[in-house]
């Protein structure tokens, strides 16, 4: 049973991940591995695969990297969990970022298991210089880790500064 938590945000870490699954499946039987085409200026889809985290961060280590990536994504997937079954219905904003920050990281997770790496299409670019490749899953976790950020500095404050205010007896 679902108390006074923000639990029931899970159907947009979900909606994230299935997302996120049916684009890469869409992406791989539409695209070679490594082959591009130009939606329009400035995006392409590509078809890469990333072996290691955001931005390729230790995509050459080896292999170690991946369940090293697993059980830290594993990890803070739990942990978030928590957070949002700990977390006060009233803190909609802080329960979304946690909930896109959830459906990014088990979305990337699934291919990690499943593939031991991350499909990656989205090639944002200017010019000759391009952003690295990303998928939906990234996405989120991007958007969520942004939200997070925000909370922290603007939300956290006005709590204090309006606990602050309150009256003591």
């Amino acid at each position: 049973m679902i108390k006074n938590n923000s639990l029931t945000w899970l159907w947009l870490s979900l909606s994230i991940v299935v997302s996120d699954q049916i684009t890469k499946n869409l992406i791989t039987d539409w695209l070679d591995y490594h082959q591009s085409e130009n939606i329009f200026a400035g995006l392409n889809m590509t078809l890469v695969y990333n072996t290691g985290a955001a931005f390729s961060f230790l995509s050459q280590a080896g292999g170690w990297q991946r369940w090293f990536f697993i059980i830290l994504t594993s990890g803070v997937s739990l942990a978030l969990i928590y957070w949002l079954a700990t977390l006060p219905r009233q803190r909609k904003w802080l329960a979304v970022a946690l909930a896109l920050v959830l459906g990014g990281a088990i979305g990337n997770l699934w291919d990690r298991v499943s593939l031991g790496y991350v499909i990656d299409f989205i090639d944002v670019y200017y010019k000759q210089w391009h952003w690295p490749a990303f998928n939906v899953a990234d996405s989120a976790i991007c958007i969520g880790a942004i939200m997070l950020i925000i909370d922290a500095i603007w939300f956290d404050r006005a709590e204090v500064s309006t606990s602050d205010k309150t009256p003591s007896k």
